[in-house]
């Protein structure tokens, strides 16, 4: 279990424990995190499950696969150093503390 911080675009901060073998977005998803709309439930084809990583977890998460980077294009305001997509990040123990922000919008 990974205990993940999820900060909306205004600042509010939800921290809530992740079971490992789900995905960032499904932690959101299931404890109601708002600014994570997750339309294509997690297959990699959409842009609504995107997030900031916090500068400290950038070099702690895997690397970002071709499809993630090919549909972080359509994210709003991608960062080309912070940006990922949620429903490609798997919570593992190695996970725990990590902190997301939400941009102000999904498209």
């Amino acid at each position: 279990m990974a205990k993940i911080t999820y900060i909306e675009h205004n600042g509010t901060e939800h921290v809530v424990d992740v079971p490992n073998g789900l995905t960032v977005m499904e932690g959101a998803r299931d404890n109601n995190i708002p600014g994570i709309e997750a339309d294509c439930g997690g297959a990699c084809a959409c842009s609504t499950c995107h997030v900031y990583v916090h500068p400290d977890w950038i070099s702690k998460l895997p690397e970002i696969d071709p499809m993630e980077e090919d549909m972080l294009e359509f994210a709003y305001q991608p960062d080309p150093e912070r940006s990922r997509l949620t429903c490609q990040l798997k919570v593992t123990d190695a996970l725990d503390g990590l902190v997301v922000q939400m941009p102000e919008k999904q498209i």
